[in-house]
């Protein structure tokens, strides 16, 4: 998930304002974890990202609480933003992952395709992309993504 394209900001509506997510609150990756024992401890960084599918699930958290190092920490340098732009309109909703090539422990690429669906002022909408992943000193990052639709 890029979201580095620059929009014109909106004011968030009421409706629009992401709900706290604490420790103990169910992971927003979708797996069945909490927060603390899902993605929070590799946004902490007291672990790594095992897998591409790993950085993915946690790269989506992080946009969901709006984690603006975790999400730059993880992008390769040669593609990473100096920023990250939130749309302080938009609330992630739900996380799909619809098919992940390669990307383990014994790869140095991967990929990662999903739907991250959101709602931008209320209204429903969805991201369909294709997430290349690699491997940088050692580590998973997110490099470049082709958008499906």
């Amino acid at each position: 998930m890029s979201r580095r394209t620059t929009r014109p900001k909106r004011s968030a509506t009421a409706g629009a304002r992401t709900p706290a997510i604490t420790a103990q609150s169910p992971c927003p990756c979708g797996l069945p974890a909490t927060y603390a024992d899902c993605c929070g401890r590799l946004h902490a960084g007291t672990v790594a990202a095992p897998t591409c599918e790993a950085l993915m699930r946690s790269r989506y958290a992080a946009f969901v609480v709006r984690d603006e190092a975790y999400l730059l920490r993880t992008w390769h340098p040669d593609t990473r933003p100096p920023a990250v732009d939130f749309d302080p309109g938009m609330r992630w909703v739900r996380l799909e992952i619809l098919e992940t090539t390669d990307g383990s422990a014994f790869h140095s690429t991967g990929t990662v395709t999903f739907r991250a669906h959101y709602t931008d002022n209320g209204r429903p909408d969805s991201l369909h992309e294709k997430s290349r992943f690699v491997r940088s000193e050692g580590a998973w990052v997110y490099s470049t993504a082709v958008f499906v639709d």
